[in-house]
C-alpha cells in the first residue's frame, strides 16, 4: 500500500505571535517551527499502515527551502521518502491544492499510484480546512474528513469520525483521501537511529509553477486578548458571607 502524507511548516503554536509592521506576515525571527498536531497523526498513521500492510510512505510539503526540516522529522519517524514543493512566497489554499494535485499526478505517472493520501484536518496557523478537500476534488477521489479511526483492506478504506456520542462510518474505495484529526493515534518520537538515517535519505525537490492568487490578503490581526479579574474578599471567617453571596449570584447554591 502506497501512502502520501501532506504536512505544512507552521510556527510553534506555543509561541507568541508577532506581526510584521505591514501586518502581512508573522515575524518568524524568534519562532520555532513544527507541523500541526493533526498532521503529526497523519504521518504516524502512514507509517503504521505501511508497517502493518507493507508498501511505502511518502511525506510532502509545499513551502520554503527551510521546510526540509519538517520533512526530515517525518523521515526520522519512519517515512520512506520525502518531496518538497519549493516556493518563495505564501500560496493561498486553492493554489496550494492545485500544486499538490499536480505533483501527485506527476509522481503517479512515473510509478505506482498512491492508494491513500492523508492530510491533517486543518493546519495550526490558518485553520482553513480547504486543501485536502480541494486536492480530492482535483484528483476526482473520494474524501472523508474529521477522521479518528482508519482501517484498510481489500481495496477499501473504512474511516470513522465522532458524531456526538456515536460514530459515523465511511467506506471508501481506494485511491482515496482522508483528513485526520489529533487523537487518531499517538505519534512516536524519532529515535536516534531514525534521526541519523533520515539525514541520508534524499528529498525530492520540485519547483511548481507560481499561480495567480484567487484570494487577496488584506492584513493579519491579533485576536483580542482574554483577561481575567481577581477580587480579594478579605481574610478569615468574616469573608464567609461574601463567598456565600457570590455563590448564590452564580446560582451554585
Amino acid at each position: 500500500m502506497n501512502i502520501l502524507a501532506c504536512v505544512k511548516r507552521v510556527p510553534d503554536t506555543g509561541a507568541k505571535m508577532v506581526l510584521t509592521d505591514d501586518e502581512q506576515q508573522v515575524n518568524t525571527r524568534n519562532l520555532g517551527f513544527t507541523v500541526s498536531p493533526h498532521e503529526e497523526c497523519a504521518v504516524e498513521e502512514a507509517v503504521r499502515l505501511v508497517e502493518a500492510h507493507g508498501g511505502s510512505s511518502t511525506v510532502l510539503t509545499l513551502g520554503p527551502p527551510e521546510a526540509e526540516e519538517q520533512l526530515r522529522e517525518s523521515l526520522a519517524k519512519g517515512v520512506d521518502s520525502a518531496m518538497l514543493l519549493e516556493t518563495d512566497q505564501e500560496w493561498d489554499p486553492q493554489a496550494t491544492a492545485n500544486g499538490i494535485a499536480e505533483a501527485v499526478q506527476d509522481q503517479e505517472a512515473e510509478g505506482e499510484p498512491f492508494d491513500l493520501i492523508l492530510f491533517g484536518n486543518e493546519s495550526a496557523d490558518t485553520g482553513d480546512y480547504q486543501v485536502g478537500i480541494r486536492v480530492a476534488k482535483a484528483l476526482d477521489r473520494p474524501i472523508a474528513t474529521n477522521i479518528k479511526d482508519v482501517q484498510v483492506g481489500d481495496g477499501r478504506v473504512r474511516a470513522k469520525r465522532e458524531a456526538g456520542n456515536d460514530w459515523e462510518v465511511y467506506e471508501l474505495e481506494t485511491p482515496a483521501v482522508l483528513a485526520v484529526m489529533e487523537g487518531l493515534n499517538l505519534p512516536r518520537h524519532p529515535s536516534l537511529r531514525g534521526t541519523m538515517t533520515a539525514k541520508k535519505k534524499p528529498v525530492d525537490r520540485k519547483r511548481p509553477q507560481p499561480q495567480d492568487p484567487k484570494l487577496e490578503k488584506v492584513r493579519l490581526k491579533h485576536p483580542p486578548e482574554e483577561g481575567g479579574q481577581v477580587e480579594i474578599l478579605g481574610e478569615g471567617p468574616e469573608t464567609a458571607p461574601k463567598v456565600v453571596e457570590i455563590l448564590r449570584n452564580l446560582e451554585v447554591l
